[in-house]
């Protein structure tokens, strides 16, 4: 039974890889390749200007766009646009080249131009993989000096913009040079379809190396004019690991702006955010500063201790936001429309995020509509104060996620505004409840021998 499905499997892979290569026009051509690569930060942010020609001078109408099969699971976003900016869509096959993604171009163009950006996450190793307290940190990056593509390309071109202008060595592979903080590779003409020369890049990246292992975001809807949101964050240094003990006094006297560790990091937070609250697992952290800007609140979060590679911090970030910004209703009917994660620091990396929405007591007919492929969980009950039969819990979960996933989730449900009723109608209740209580208590006698009245005497 096992072999008969492995061939089962293996059949249909090939039949999906025919099934592409056949797709495939070798007519079209990659005239002009203007590809740009992103090392500044942890991610690695690879953007893409392909000019297309049809051999025949056909409309052109379907682009394969592929990944390779070694960055797959590095792959966290991916978006292509055509010369006028409007957002392609695109159709995601496993074959065995890599991750193929298909998009329709609009109709009309001769040499049409798509624009593609794509975001790898884990993508620079540190090199070495422990450093001491006062070492810099090196990473290393591996890519294509050619681009990757099932068509051929007439000419390509590709800049490397990095962190720092110490460069321990690149792939010198002609024409090849670096200057300053750019290394620019080609021009390079008639490259064939799926090309690949392997490039290396070893260079000083001193930005922030820190990774959310889990966030948990947990949003609380009351129909009385407010949402709490809370978020529990586990986050680790993913840079390289410090060798050796830490010493304060060293760490004090180093007055390197390139430090490889983390002091601490900007949040922003909604502009109508309040009651912002900020603590770990020993209490709140009063070294925290907040700031309202014109369209947010910048939130300055200090670790209790200043991160280095391997070290790791838990906490939890909590506010309130008015109900009226995020929530819009249409008699019993209500959408809740709020952002699935949002901003925690600069180029930041999350491995899983798992977002919980509590709705209120009563609510049905609920309807989640994702911007973006997602996890969803089985629905669950959530009770706190004057619950009866609790109120609905929608979890989802998604992974490997980068700030391009900062977007959008809407939540339809019904809701009877009479259910609005209950908890107040509660309080009274037991309220009358326990004042004709009082009421009867006070009225019975509960003595077991009465007094005897007193006799009169006759005079």
């Amino acid at each position: 039974m096992v072999k008969l499905v492995l061939v089962v499997c293996g059949f249909a892979a090939v039949l999906a890889g025919a099934f592409v290569q056949a797709a495939i026009d070798m007519e079209i051509e990659n005239r002009a390749v203007d590809r740009t690569i992103d090392l500044t930060s942890q991610l690695v942010k690879i953007s893409y200007k392909i000019t297309l020609e049809h051999k025949s001078k056909l409309p052109i109408s379907t682009y394969l766009f592929v990944v390779p099969e070694v960055d797959r699971e590095k792959l966290s976003f991916i978006s292509a646009k055509d010369s006028s900016k409007k957002e392609l869509k695109l159709t995601e096959t496993t074959t065995p080249k890599g991750v193929t993604f298909s998009m329709t171009l609009p109709a009309g163009a001769s040499n049409p131009v798509v624009y593609i950006e794509t975001v790898f996450t884990k993508s620079l190793k540190p090199f070495p993989s422990s450093i001491t307290q006062s070492e810099r940190q090196l990473v290393q990056y591996f890519g294509n000096v050619y681009f990757y593509s099932p068509y051929p390309t007439v000419t390509q071109k590709t800049t490397v913009h990095l962190s720092s202008r110490n460069v321990e060595s690149y792939t010198q592979f002609k024409p090849s040079a670096q200057s300053d903080s750019t290394v620019t590779y080609g021009p390079y003409d008639n490259v064939a379809a799926f090309s690949h020369e392997p490039m290396t890049i070893h260079f000083e990246n001193f930005t922030p190396f820190l990774t959310v292992t889990r966030l948990e975001r947990t949003i609380e809807v009351s129909h009385w004019g407010n949402i709490a949101v809370e978020e529990t964050i586990d986050i680790v240094h993913s840079g390289a690991t410090l060798k050796g003990a830490f010493s304060r006094y060293d760490y004090q006297k180093d007055a390197r702006s390139n430090q490889p560790s983390v002091k601490s990091y900007k949040t922003l937070l909604p502009a109508s955010a309040t009651g912002v609250y900020y603590r770990d697992t020993n209490g709140n952290i009063s070294t925290s500063a907040l700031r309202t800007l014109k369209d947010a609140v910048e939130l300055d979060l200090r670790p209790r201790f200043p991160l280095f590679g391997g070290w790791r911090t838990h906490y939890t970030l909590g506010y309130n936001v008015p109900s009226f910004e995020y929530l819009f209703q249409n008699g019993d009917n209500f959408l809740l429309k709020m952002r699935v994660i949002d901003h925690i620091f600069d180029d930041m990396m999350i491995d899983e995020v798992v977002t919980k929405v509590i709705l209120p007591e009563g609510a049905n007919n609920i309807k989640l509509i994702a911007p973006y492929s997602i996890q969803r969980h089985p629905d669950t009950l959530h009770y706190t104060y004057l619950d009866t039969f609790g109120r609905p819990v929608i979890s989802f979960s998604k992974r490997n996620l980068v700030e391009n996933h900062i977007n959008d989730f809407n939540l339809k449900y019904n809701f009877s505004r009479v259910m609005m009723l209950q908890e107040p109608l509660l309080v009274v209740g037991f309220l009358y409840v326990l004042f004709l209580f009082v009421i009867i208590w006070m009225r019975l006698d509960f003595s077991i021998i009465k007094d005897k009245e007193p006799h009169q005497h006759k005079d």
